[in-house]
C-alpha cells in the first residue's frame, strides 16, 4: 500500500506494451499472408487491452526493478515480451502464412491466411483475435491482426483484412494511440506496412505478387510514472526520455539491452 506522496513506497501508473508481431508471407501463387497482431497492451492509467478496464497502479519501494522493450517480430515471427516491475505483456502474434494456415496466439492474434477456419487468438486483458482470410484453398487476402482495441477484420475476397484498432492513452500528458493490428496482405500487391517503432503495432502480411514477404512488427514501449521528489537510475543499455507532468515525472523507455534494470530511491 502506497504512504505519503513522495516518500516510498511510491505509487506508479504505468503503460507497458508488448512488441508487434510480423506479418505472414505468401502462401501459393494468389494467396495472400496474414497480418501480425498488436502487442499486448496493460495499464493502471485508462482502459487495458482487450477491453479490460484500468489495473492498479504499483507501489515501488526503494529498490532494482527489471525493465525490458520488446521488440517487434520480424517477418512471420512473433514480437517479443514487454516487462516493467511485476507487469508483463505477452507478445503480438505473427500472421498465417500459406494456404489453411491460422496466425499465431499473442497478445492480440495474428490474421489468419486464407482457407483457414480460426484465427489467431488474443489474451484476456490485453487484446484480441486476429482475423480471418479469405474462405478460398487458391486465392485470396489475408486476415487482420488483432489490436488492443478491437478485433482484426476478415479478408474481403482479394483485399485483406483492416487491423483491429489500438488503444488511445494520455499517461504522456498528450492522447497517442498505440498497439493497433496490422492489415492483411492483399491478392496482388501491398500494403507492405510495418509496424511503428514503440508502439506495438502489428505488421502487415505478404501480398501474392509483391512483396511477398510480410512487414516487421512494432517494438513495444514501457512508460511510467513517479513522484518527481523519486531518484531514477537506469543502468547501461537504457534509451529513455522523462518529463514532468503534474507532480510526476513521466519516464518513456524505448529500449533496453538484456538484463537491464531500473533503480528507484
Amino acid at each position: 500500500m502506497a504512504g505519503t506522496f513522495g516518500v516510498s513506497p511510491f505509487t506508479s501508473d504505468y503503460l507497458v506494451i508488448a512488441g508487434g508481431g510480423g506479418g505472414g508471407n505468401k502462401g501459393s501463387t494468389f494467396t495472400a499472408g496474414g497480418a501480425g497482431g498488436a502487442g499486448g497492451y496493460r495499464t493502471s492509467a485508462g482502459t487495458s487491452g482487450g477491453g479490460a478496464s484500468a489495473e492498479s497502479p504499483l507501489s515501488l519501494l526503494t529498490g532494482t526493478y527489471t525493465i525490458t522493450v520488446g521488440a517487434g517480430g520480424a517477418s512471420n515471427t512473433n514480437g517479443s515480451n514487454s516487462v516493467f516491475s511485476t507487469v508483463s505483456c505477452v507478445a503480438g502474434g505473427k500472421g498465417g502464412t500459406g494456404i489453411g494456415v491460422a496466425g499465431s496466439t499473442g497478445g492480440s492474434g495474428g490474421g489468419s491466411a486464407p482457407n483457414t477456419v480460426s484465427v489467431g487468438t488474443g489474451t484476456t486483458n490485453e487484446g484480441f483475435d486476429g482475423g480471418l482470410g479469405r474462405q478460398s484453398n487458391n486465392d485470396g487476402g489475408g486476415g487482420g491482426g488483432g489490436g488492443a482495441g478491437a478485433v482484426g477484420s476478415n479478408a474481403a475476397s482479394g483485399t485483406g483484412g483492416s487491423g483491429g484498432a489500438g488503444v488511445a492513452s494520455t499517461i504522456t500528458g498528450s492522447s497517442i494511440t498505440r498497439a493497433a493490428g496490422g492489415q492483411g496482405g492483399n491478392e496482388g500487391t501491398g500494403p507492405n506496412t510495418a509496424g511503428t517503432a514503440n508502439t506495438g503495432e502489428g505488421g502487415s502480411g505478404g501480398s501474392s505478387t509483391s512483396p511477398t514477404a510480410g512487414a516487421a512488427g512494432g517494438s513495444g514501449v514501457v512508460i511510467f510514472t513517479l513522484p518527481v521528489q523519486a531518484t531514477v537510475t537506469f543502468s547501461g543499455g537504457v534509451t529513455q526520455t522523462s518529463a514532468v507532468v503534474g507532480a510526476n515525472r513521466v519516464y518513456t523507455v524505448t529500449a533496453t539491452d538484456p538484463g537491464s534494470t531500473v533503480t528507484i530511491g
